[in-house]
């Protein structure tokens, strides 16, 4: 019996549905809206490395420690090709 797990009670299903009604939707835009921040200033520091020199190099030098372990899925995600329904997401 004491193997046998609590079922959640009245005030932990009423705070799941809480959160899946008002706060999902909200953290999933949060995380979404960071992917596409992060990528985007790795564009602007890291952009030579595709052909766009944005910055110079000395800057891009001085942060290339904090991007590397990036560095792989942002090629991939700017070099992949875009569709309509990419932009619906």
């Amino acid at each position: 019996m004491a193997d046998e797990e609590k079922k959640p009670g009245f005030f932990a299903n009423f705070k799941s549905i809480l959160y899946g009604m008002a706060g999902h939707d909200m953290a999933r835009y949060a995380l979404k809206t960071r992917g596409s921040m992060e990528h985007l200033f790795i564009l602007i520091t890291m952009g030579d490395l595709l052909g766009i020199p944005i910055l110079p190099p000395y800057y891009s030098l001085r942060l290339l420690p904090y991007v590397v372990p990036q560095i792989s899925t942002w090629k991939r995600r700017m070099l992949r090709e875009k569709d309509l329904t990419d932009a619906l997401a």
